[in-house]
């Protein structure tokens, strides 16, 4: 005879049988599930097994990034500090909203321009429009497609950014938003896919420009000149910048420092000695930039101060973009002592015999910098003096002469996209603000230029 507490008793049992086989078969089916998640082998965009090296992809991410400070905020607060207090917000609007939009359009066309398939024409193939089908890896290269293109993305931007502190305080926002991303895709995505993306220019001459110095500083100072003079001459500020301003300034400067470090790493896609060796000789070569231009401003008696500092350090950074990955250390710091020297006597020259102001120093450290550093490189690449070498079959008198050769090639190039995409824009919207507008302050008259 079973009592009535006996059978709660077995009802309980069997329950507890039951909620222990759930748990048992539960049990099981996780970890099923963790074991093939475990063993899943990753599958890049394509759908085909991804075989990207995680830590160079790593790397490459991270020098993104930080490349990205260069611009944003790093560059922006340089020309932001350096530009009137009348037009600080402006300037920082204008560079950033230009930097954005040309994001925008380098998605939808200009990364296929410069790195699209090689064809035989001055273009890449139109392969990755809207960065759509990219491949597997970055062919000679252990990172995928899509990690190279934000990579390159950050490296469009700066020389955009750049443009805006040529024209501080004197150039309609609306123009700019119009010009800077037609910029990018007409006159920087050729130059790009030219020297970078194996297109013309790097098959006839072989230049080496590891960080920009021509694509990137040489594209930029010749293009802001052009504005410049385009734009009416600018007079010289009636005042010395104010203690912010020169905050700002010397605070974008670094930002710019430590960005621009981090990107000729990056140009390597790899986190080996190359990228160590390149980050050092960019590191030193801003340094020696940034001595040289406040010694020379005590010899010829102009007391260096934050401005001083600043400009050496973005004219080191110039003089050695095209050599980083090439030199030794020790080159590294003489091309930037050598080529600060020479853009220094540039920009006294053009501010004695010109009203440029700031345009004319910026021309002189950006494009003058870039340059300066492209010749030196030719020596110093040596393996005599530490450097990798020439390309195979290639002497120093042929590197030199291709060395000059994109040069010039690059310049009027520049010089000539620049000068007719700014004049077509200008038939949509006024390029330069009413001297009213100019006089008071594009901070107060307006902050909208639509």
């Amino acid at each position: 005879m079973v009592l009535p507490r006996d059978r709660g008793m077995n009802g309980m049992g069997r329950a507890d049988k039951q909620i222990g086989k759930a748990g048992h078969r539960l049990a099981i089916l996780g970890l099923s599930v963790f074991l093939a998640t475990i063993s899943r082998p990753a599958f890049a965009q394509s759908g085909a097994l991804d075989l990207a090296d995680t830590g160079d992809t790593a790397w490459t991410l991270a020098a993104s990034v930080l490349a990205l400070a260069a611009t944003l905020p790093g560059f922006l607060l340089f020309a932001c500090g350096q530009a009137r207090g009348r037009n600080q917000v402006t300037t920082l609007y204008q560079g950033t909203g230009a930097v954005l939009a040309s994001a925008l359009a380098w998605a939808v066309a200009g990364y296929t321009l410069a790195f699209g398939h090689e064809t035989e024409g001055w273009l890449g193939a139109g392969n990755a429009w809207m960065l759509r089908e990219f491949g597997n890896l970055r062919a000679a290269s252990s990172i995928p497609e899509s990690g190279f293109a934000l990579f390159q993305t950050t490296s469009t931007l700066l020389p955009v950014a750049t443009l805006v502190a040529f024209r501080s305080g004197r150039i309609n926002t609306g123009w700019f938003m119009l010009f800077a991303p037609l910029w990018s895709l007409v006159a920087y995505a050729p130059l790009a896919h030219a020297i970078w993306g194996g297109g013309w220019i790097s098959k006839r001459f072989a230049p080496i420009d590891w960080n920009g110095g021509i694509v990137i500083g040489v594209a930029a100072g010749v293009s802001g000149l052009v504005l410049a003079l385009m734009s009416a001459e600018r007079e010289p500020a009636p005042s010395p910048l104010s203690p912010l301003g020169l905050l700002l300034v010397l605070l974008g400067a670094a930002l710019f420092l430590v960005g621009r470090i981090a990107a000729s790493g990056g140009q390597a896609f790899t986190g080996n000695d190359d990228a160590a060796a390149a980050m050092l000789a960019t590191m030193l070569g801003a340094a020696a930039g940034a001595m040289t231009w406040l010694l020379l401003g005590l010899a010829t008696k102009r007391p260096p101060g934050p401005l001083s500092l600043a400009r050496g350090i973005l004219c080191g950074l110039a003089c050695i973009a095209p050599a980083a990955g090439y030199v030794s250390p020790g080159g590294a710091l003489v091309i930037g002592m050598i080529g600060t020297a020479v853009s220094y006597g540039l920009a006294r020259a053009l501010q004695a015999r010109t009203r440029l102001g700031d345009a004319g120093v910026l021309a002189s450290v950006f494009a003058g910098g870039g340059a300066c550093g492209s010749l030196l490189a030719v020596p110093f690449i040596q393996p005599a003096l530490g450097g990798t070498g020439h390309p195979s079959g290639t002497s120093a008198m042929d590197q030199l002469i291709g060395q000059a050769g994109t040069l010039a090639i690059a310049t009027v190039w520049i010089a000539g996209t620049t000068l007719i995409l700014a004049t077509m824009v200008s038939l949509v919207r006024p390029m330069r603000p009413s001297q009213e507008r100019i006089d008071q302050g594009l901070d107060i008259a307006t902050t909208d230029g639509f």
